[in-house]
């Protein structure tokens, strides 16, 4: 026996169905004996039409709230940036004032051993102190160059991970990576 491709008669089941969208009126219309289908064919298109625009109007507000999340990913970066160049300088500055203070103490100690030398004999203990302190004071000379010229440092670029602790909930590889 074979299956016929098409019904002869009518059998009163023919139904269109609707998915997707958010469904204003209805989803499912049926032929029936006191509504035939084709009289129901505005409504349907009504419907397509009604979702069609729900679908866009979703669409828009979908893209206007990734761009706004753009927007504030963008200015938290930003901040982030300022706030890492700000936290750079700020450890900057210690490690000048560390070079400063060990500059200070290294030349009280140079002052001191040089003036004890000038009062031993000359010989091998004079002439390796001699040497020492020629070492000393080259070292102190870079120690006082570098503290003594102090400069607003340029910090590097951040890397995404030196940005982490300065953006909060933000991810420092765009707005939607987390």
């Amino acid at each position: 026996m074979r299956i016929p491709r098409f019904d002869y008669t009518p059998s009163n089941r023919l139904r269109f169905i609707l998915r997707g969208g958010s469904p204003h009126r209805a989803s499912e219309w049926a032929d029936l004996p006191d509504r035939p289908l084709e009289d129901q064919l505005a409504e349907i298109a009504q419907e397509v039409g009604l979702r069609g625009e729900a679908a866009e109007r979703k669409r828009r507000a979908d893209q206007q709230a990734r761009e706004e999340q753009q927007r504030r990913w963008e200015a938290a970066m930003h901040e982030a940036r300022v706030a890492y160049a700000h936290a750079y300088r700020v450890k900057y500055l210690g490690e000048q004032a560390d070079a400063w203070h060990q500059a200070k103490r290294l030349t009280e100690y140079f002052t001191a051993v040089r003036n004890q030398v000038t009062s031993l004999p000359p010989g091998q203990e004079r002439t390796e102190i001699e040497a020492w302190l020629a070492f000393t004071d080259a070292h102190l000379q870079h120690l006082t160059d570098s503290a003594s010229a102090p400069k607003l440092p340029s910090p590097p670029e951040p890397s995404g991970d030196d940005l982490k602790s300065f953006l909060g909930h933000w991810s420092p590889f765009g707005p939607r990576a987390y």
